[in-house]
């Protein structure tokens, strides 16, 4: 398995790293690719790649952030360039449900992102929260120049995915998809093609069912693949093959 969003820098995983990497092993994930949110967390990230072979890592800033980090492309390039364990661009995006950070300057980091991406040939790692319009716009500005979208966590309308898929978009399925009102989300994702779907946690938040309500962390993803798996009609052996390649499809093709 991998995870392909997670936030290892964040606690309590960052001081019991370890032990949530031995317990990951365990479950057999393979890959552990832990996302960048700030400045602040990208300098604990570039160190936490090198702890373990199957960890890697994203520079960029989230959406909730862009009122104080501003990155500019060049900076995107450069920490890309620097560190081959870093993969990816992100998370980046809109997310106008909270609205923590002006939605002018979530859209001029969000274009930042994603111009770094293009530039760079990389994924970029897509956060939209009640932001559809506007993210897919944005995203759809650059279509001629064909980035490779990985839509994070998603929790968007079955309308949404299917304007994302003539991007050719990825989407990653989180714990949410076990939750038992989460019956629209779950129909999206068995409308979606086995071939443009991957997992995540998104820990230490969103811990699937059974641990809902608890810290999450990588092992976990287990509970989601084999709820993946059900919605999508294949073995649990088999989703866990699908979403593996097309993340290594994504990430190193």
């Amino acid at each position: 398995m991998i995870d392909s969003h997670c936030h290892l820098d964040h606690e309590p995983l960052l001081s019991d790293l370890s032990n949530v990497l031995k317990r990951s092993k365990d479950v057999g994930i393979k890959k552990l690719l832990t996302i960048s949110t700030s400045f602040e967390s990208f300098s604990r990230i570039k160190d936490i790649v090198n702890k373990d072979e199957i960890i890697y890592g994203t520079v960029g800033i989230h959406p909730h952030e862009s009122d104080t980090n501003t990155i500019t492309k060049n900076e995107i390039i450069k920490s890309l360039k620097e560190n081959p364990k870093i993969i990816g661009i992100g998370e980046t995006g809109l997310d106008y449900y909270y609205n923590n950070s002006d939605k002018e300057k979530q859209i001029t980091s969000f274009k930042t992102h994603i111009e770094a991406a293009i530039e760079c040939d990389v994924p970029i790692i897509v956060h939209s929260r009640d932001a559809e319009d506007d993210t897919f716009n944005i995203l759809n500005e650059y279509k001629g120049h064909h980035p490779r979208i990985l839509m994070h966590c998603f929790t968007g309308s079955k309308k949404f995915s299917e304007k994302l898929l003539t991007l050719n978009s990825y989407f990653s399925a989180s714990g949410i998809i076990t939750f038992k009102n989460s019956t629209d989300l779950q129909e999206t994702f068995r409308s979606l093609p086995l071939d443009r779907v991957l997992i995540e946690t998104d820990s230490p938040y969103l811990a699937p069912v059974p641990n809902r309500g608890k810290k999450n962390e990588p092992s976990f993803i287990d509970f989601t693949a084999e709820k993946l798996a059900q919605i999508k009609g294949v073995s649990k052996s088999d989703l866990i093959d699908f979403t593996s390649n097309n993340f290594n499809r994504l990430f190193f093709n």
